[in-house]
């Protein structure tokens, strides 16, 4: 990993006709330090917020308490991690110094907190005043005099945040403004990508717009699609409702089948690779965090499936219009269920990659409450047996918290070592796992699947 950074320093992005290559110099710098921080958005789909913290089960008493407590203290760190400006800043990482790359990851954290004690609404309005800052008059994004560290993934979360709690017209503009700002970035027609190019239709973590380099020009590294900006990309998308029947989901839809280990063409398929789960980047082998898997009968390279990638495609290929029985939606399903586990990101890492393994091990637990949640049951059928996957995950999260409330990851390659990127994953993951076992899990996980067909069936009262 420290070579393809070095690389990336070493590259330059395209530069537009209003910026210098001093500050396209400069932002690839930013990025370099940053490019494994994966800030997604941190709570569930709905729009509202959810109902007052329901009755323990039978036989969960003590766990819904443990939960209870666990969530008010998470909420209470957070709350006193904020700036008097509104926004977050990270005390470990540079940059996370600026504001708009934590604050939306946190905010929509705090949001879905069931257990929210004194302090979090303010706290919540105030964090959202300073993203709506960001917003012009004239409904455009202002992202500063140094531009956005990871502007998908902050779009993709502060077109949400800012309508989460009020609907007026300043923030209904505000959220058009940061939606508009992220479909620019796509990786299609509009920014010269064709649909044969293995980038086509999703996004990445590119900091100017993601130009297509011509022909005989150089292609820049990592502003390429991947699944973590591109499913950050979709929640967008389906929470602010853009109907599946928009043409954007299509091209969506074919980024995402190049990152599954699947093949819809049998004369295509290979059993030994196309075991139904999902990786990072179709074409980049040092990006894949649990490495290459071989050569299929094709001579084509393939990728290993692991956890946390596995959980983003499950819910990607669900959001992207996909029925719950469609073939690629079950083998994803399958493969998650089979392997998962609470204590690591499951997958076969290849041996020189089993130190990235549980580098977004948080991530992994927000990833995966999300998508069993989506698809439903209580349960899932393990390698090693039946396990009630809400309990198993809401024990191990609270038995990682410390004692100040915030969670932090020993392994720092994506940055889960700021216990400002770890907690909202960590707390928004058990604020799912708590819905899940006191049965509140529908108000949560709905408003993800509205317009999938069926889907709302599957998940248990």
């Amino acid at each position: 990993m420290n070579r393809g950074i070095a690389d990336l320093e070493d590259s330059r992005l395209p530069i537009s006709d209003r910026r210098s290559q001093s500050r396209v110099t400069h932002h690839v710098s930013r990025l370099a330090r940053c490019l494994s921080a994966l800030l997604f958005l941190a709570g569930g789909c709905g729009t509202d917020r959810p109902p007052p913290p329901a009755a323990a089960p039978p036989g969960t008493t003590d766990l819904v308490a443990r939960l209870d407590a666990s969530l008010a203290k998470a909420a209470q760190y957070l709350v006193s991690k904020q700036s008097d400006d509104g926004a977050w800043r990270s005390e470990t990482y540079g940059c996370f110094r600026d504001g708009p790359e934590l604050s939306p990851h946190i905010l929509s954290g705090l949001f879905f907190l069931p257990q929210v004690g004194e302090g979090v609404r303010p706290a919540f309005d105030k964090g959202a005043s300073f993203m709506m800052k960001l917003v012009t008059k004239d409904g455009q994004v202002d992202p500063g005099p140094h531009g956005l560290n990871f502007p998908v993934l902050t779009a993709g979360s502060a077109s949400r945040v800012v309508v989460l709690e009020k609907k007026d017209e300043p923030h209904l503009r505000a959220r058009s403004a940061w939606l508009a700002y992220l479909r620019e970035r796509q990786l299609a027609e509009a920014n010269g990508w064709p649909p044969d190019d293995p980038a086509y239709g999703g996004w990445g973590f590119s900091i100017e717009i993601p130009r297509k380099p011509k022909e005989g020009q150089p292609r820049e590294r990592f502003f390429e699609s991947n699944m973590v900006a591109t499913i950050f990309g979709i929640a967008a998308l389906r929470s602010l409702k853009v109907p599946l029947d928009d043409p954007i989901y299509p091209k969506v839809l074919a980024f995402v089948k190049r990152c599954q280990n699947f093949s819809d063409d049998p004369e295509k398929a290979d059993p030994a690779f196309d075991d139904g789960g999902f990786f990072f980047i179709p074409d980049d082998p040092l990006q894949n965090k649990a490495g290459a898997a071989g050569k299929d009968r094709l001579g084509r390279t393939r990728f290993r499936s692991y956890g946390s990638m596995t959980a983003d495609g499950l819910r990607a290929l669900l959001r992207c219009g996909l029925p719950p029985d469609h073939p690629r939606v079950a083998a994803a399903r399958k493969w998650l269920e089979t392997h998962f586990t609470a204590q690591t990101n499951p997958g076969r890492f290849a041996p020189d990659r089993e130190l990235l393994r549980d580098a977004t091990y948080y991530y992994y637990c927000w990833a995966v409450a999300h998508a069993l949640l989506a698809v439903g049951g209580q349960e899932v059928q393990t390698q090693d047996g039946k396990v009630r996957w809400a309990e198993a995950l809401a024990e191990e999260l609270v038995r990682r918290q410390r004692p100040d409330g915030s969670w932090t990851n020993r392994f720092t390659d994506a940055k889960e070592d700021d216990p400002l990127v770890s907690t909202p994953w960590a707390s928004a993951a058990l604020a799912i796992c708590r819905g899940v076992i006191t049965g509140q899990h529908k108000a949560i996980g709905r408003p993800c699947l509205m317009g999938i067909p069926n889907a709302t069936s599957q998940i248990p009262d």
